[in-house]
C-alpha cells in the first residue's frame, strides 16, 4: 500500500458565497426544504380529514398558530422563488426547434407564466365559489 497522501483541497463551508451564480443556485435548492415540510403538513391535514371531524378541527386549530402562519408565508415565498427560477431554466431543459432553427427562449418562458396564471385563477375561482360543495 502506498504511503502517499492524496491532496485534498480545503473547501470552506460557505464556498458558494464567493460566486453570485452559486449563491442563487444554493438558495434555489434550499427552497426544497420548505416545499418538503409544507407537503408533510398538508399530508398531516389530509390524515386528520380522514380520521374525522374532531381530528380535522384539531388540525385547523394548529394551523391558526402564528408559527404555522409564518411558516406558510415563508413556504409561499420559497415556492414562488423556485417557480420563477424554474421558468427561467425551462428553455434549457426543452430544446424546441422549428425546422433547422432553434426557437428563442421567450415563448417557452411566457408559456410557463401563462399556464401558471391560468392555473392560479382556476384554483382561486374554484375555492372562492364553494369548491366541490
Amino acid at each position: 500500500m502506498s504511503k502517499r497522501k492524496p491532496y485534498v483541497k480545503p473547501m470552506p463551508a460557505n464556498w458558494f458565497m464567493a460566486n453570485r451564480f452559486h449563491t442563487l443556485y444554493m438558495l434555489r435548492e434550499g427552497t426544497s426544504v420548505f416545499v418538503g415540510l409544507y407537503s408533510l403538513i398538508m399530508l398531516w391535514g389530509l390524515a386528520a380529514l380522514v380520521k374525522g371531524e374532531a381530528a380535522w378541527n384539531s388540525w385547523l386549530g394548529h394551523m391558526e398558530n402564528p408559527i404555522y402562519i409564518g411558516f406558510h408565508l415563508v413556504a409561499l415565498v420559497a415556492c414562488l422563488y423556485h417557480a420563477i427560477t424554474w421558468f427561467s431554466l425551462a428553455p434549457k431543459a426543452m430544446h424546441l426547434q422549428k425546422g433547422d432553427q432553434k426557437i428563442s427562449d421567450k415563448p417557452v418562458v411566457v408559456g410557463h407564466y401563462v399556464a401558471f396564471v391560468i392555473a392560479t385563477v382556476v384554483i382561486i375561482g374554484f375555492v372562492a365559489w364553494g369548491g366541490a360543495a
